[in-house]
């Protein structure tokens, strides 16, 4: 059943039932939000198989040209093979401090209805806990631009001013952000190719005041702090089937810094670059040949037996800059694989380092995909 304005009544994960998982992650290059859209139409006893995805990736993914990123037209969503809103962030509470990632995945098939996937997480290192939780939905969204809502789980926004709001057992969140630096073009002008795979649109804004309210465990309280957004899109379905790692820091000096790393089947390194960002918004494109990022231990899950990778090294030599990320808790990982096919591990880390001799603090989020064989690989 549905409201006057389309929005499902509960139960409205999706039109089938909620897909939930409670116990006490980005950029991203490689997901198949087809398994999204496979998923949903499985539980509802529509046909899943016999949908050929490499044909319409192949016939898709090869545009005469790719017209140029323009804000705010972008921001809402695109007709698009694949699609995410991404937002990473900190939070600050009478003392208690707060991690947290909150997604929503669009998939667009020919012949088929769109399909959503949102995923949302608390880490709290007061008590040194993570929460998550997933929601599908399979249909149109009932806004126009930026707009998104599974239920009550709702992203809207325009031109750096955003609104979030998710809840889940023990955590919910209803916050505004505000841009403070101009968005970021990644590679320059926003293109991201993928290659044979096809390209992809690629813009952030990396950094964005918060204020709202944050619910622990039945107590509504007043929070302030900064995040992250990445939205990505395009005509791109898989490259070569393996995984990543995706950093980013916000530094006390005012720059920003993000660095992506994607693995094939191999484990060999097939794409690598990231965006500084100075104080001042003012972004510089970075080759693989600019940083250098060395894990310095492993954290295996208790949950799925994957091995992470668990602190890291990243140094930007022409830069001067050295920075050590550490995970604010361990366990960071969202077991996915009942929305979107993957378990990953994605969380909020310290950042603690310096730039030529003067010490440099900040705080972070890291992503790993592709580090769990029984998963397919798939985001």
């Amino acid at each position: 059943m549905a409201t006057e304005s389309g929005v499902p009544k509960p139960p409205y994960h999706d039109r089938c039932g909620k897909l939930s998982t409670t116990r006490s992650r980005h950029w991203a290059t490689v997901l198949l939000v087809f398994t999204v859209l496979s998923v949903a139409l499985s539980g509802c006893g529509a046909p899943a198989t016999g949908y050929d995805l490499a044909a319409e990736g192949a016939a898709r993914a090869t545009p005469a040209a790719l017209r140029p990123l323009s804000l705010p037209r972008d921001e809402g969503p695109h007709d698009n093979l694949t699609e995410w809103w991404y937002y990473t962030g900190h939070l600050e509470s009478n003392g208690r401090r707060y991690g947290f990632e909150y997604v929503i995945f669009q998939s667009v098939r020919e012949g088929y209805p769109t399909g959503y996937v949102s995923h949302f997480a608390v880490t709290d290192e007061t008590r040194g806990n993570f929460t998550y939780d997933q929601r599908t939905f399979v249909g149109p969204q009932p806004g126009r631009g930026f707009d998104l809502r599974l239920g009550d789980w709702t992203m809207r926004g325009a031109e750096g001013t955003d609104n979030l709001s998710a809840s889940m057992q023990d955590y919910a969140i209803s916050l505004t952000l505000t841009a403070t630096k101009p968005p970021v073009l990644h590679d320059g002008d926003g293109v991201v190719s993928f290659g044979p795979a096809g390209d992809s649109y690629y813009y952030s804004r990396t950094r964005m005041t918060v204020i709202g309210e944050i619910t622990d465990h039945g107590k509504k309280l007043p929070a302030t702090g900064q995040a992250w957004m990445d939205h990505q899109w395009g005509d791109f379905i898989s490259v070569a089937g393996g995984g990543w790692d995706w950093f980013s820091a916000q530094l006390e000096d005012g720059s920003d810094v993000t660095i992506s790393i994607v693995r094939n089947r191999e484990n060999r390194t097939v794409l690598a670059y990231g965006t500084y960002v100075e104080p001042d918004g003012t972004a510089v494109h970075l080759s693989s040949d600019e940083f250098v990022v060395t894990s310095t231990a492993q954290w295996k899950s208790p949950h799925t037996d994957a091995t992470y990778p668990a602190r890291w090294n990243v140094r930007l030599p022409k830069r001067n800059l050295d920075l050590n990320l550490t995970p604010v808790v361990a366990d960071q990982e969202l077991d996915t694989r009942t929305s979107t096919g993957v378990a990953y591990w994605e969380g909020a880390v310290e950042v603690v380092g310096d730039q030529s001799g003067r010490q440099m603090r900040g705080r972070g989020y890291v992503e790993l995909t592709g580090y769990n064989a029984d998963a397919p690989p798939s985001r």
